[in-house]
């Protein structure tokens, strides 16, 4: 249930509805031949608490497409809007705005060893907090209480003040999810949060990821190789391929075989009729 559900008479706003609107967005580094398309018109649509999967070769626009969505990147030409802001024409303030409402999960887990587990859990409340932070009761107590709460949710109250380089991977990738938590995020963006974990670690990772985004009501866009992780952890998965959308499925009823294609289908035309699976899927 949205918040706006929870206020007597007042109506669901598109915001409340969709997350993330992305509308022939394209992206070119550099110019003329020698130009590079990163994305060509990708269009789709997540609704608010959706929880999606972003499926590719390396290369096919990924990881730029997640910058997009963060703000950290600006469109070539198209856009969209997240939580209401629009990506082609914000300025510089409303995108820092729009970055403290979205969690960042990456492949390398970027945790300051030497600090400890719950000093860096902090450090995701910087954006909140005026001025420097030099060690860990510099913080304020309700970031401290608030930081031991995160990790309780990702089961790591007991590590809070163990060094950071002494946790497994696994365990460092939890932290990262915990820091991200602290920002209260209305999206949480993963970019392959598992490349560098064994199988195990990666199952209990996505199984995280999916059990906070659930309870949290989190909207989720997670950038993935791994296909099974893929369909067992998303609502929906979106295909790219050269920067284009060429698949677009609810996870629900396609089998491995079918979103295979993907990686299998290099030479493919994507526009053939038939060539991949594309339902379309979101909110509209």
């Amino acid at each position: 249930m949205t918040a706006a559900a929870l206020v007597p008479g007042r109506e669901r706003t598109d915001e409340d509805r969709v997350a993330v609107r992305i509308d022939a967005l394209t992206k070119r580094f550099g110019s003329g031949a020698a130009a590079l398309t990163a994305l060509d018109e990708v269009s789709f649509r997540i609704g608010a608490g959706e929880i999606v999967a972003l499926l590719g070769l390396s290369g096919s626009g990924k990881s730029t497409l997640l910058k997009h969505v963060n703000g950290l990147q600006a469109p070539t030409s198209g856009g969209g809007t997240v939580l209401g802001t629009d990506l082609a024409t914000a300025k510089a303030a409303e995108l820092r705005a729009l970055r403290r409402r979205i969690g960042f999960v990456f492949q390398q887990f970027h945790l300051v060893d030497r600090l400890t587990v719950l000093e860096n859990v902090c450090t995701g409340a910087l954006g909140s907090l005026r001025g420097p932070r030099l060690g860990l009761f510099t913080y304020p107590r309700p970031v401290r209480e608030a930081a031991l709460d995160r990790l309780d949710r990702v089961g790591l109250a007991d590590w809070a003040f163990q060094r950071a380089d002494t946790l497994s991977g696994g365990q460092q990738q939890r932290v990262a999810v915990a820091r991200a938590l602290m920002q209260e995020p209305r999206i949480l963006l993963a970019d392959e949060p598992v490349a560098s974990l064994d199988p195990e670690s990666s199952g209990q990772v996505m199984r995280l990821l999916r059990d906070v985004a659930t309870q949290s009501r989190l909207t989720v866009l997670c950038s993935l190789h791994q296909v099974d992780v893929a369909l067992s952890f998303a609502d929906r998965i979106v295909g790219l391929r050269r920067g284009r959308v060429v698949m677009d499925v609810s996870t629900a009823g396609i089998g491995r075989e079918e979103v295979m294609r993907l990686y299998r289908e290099v030479g493919a035309d994507p526009e053939a009729p038939g060539a991949l699976p594309h339902h379309g899927g979101g909110a509209g």
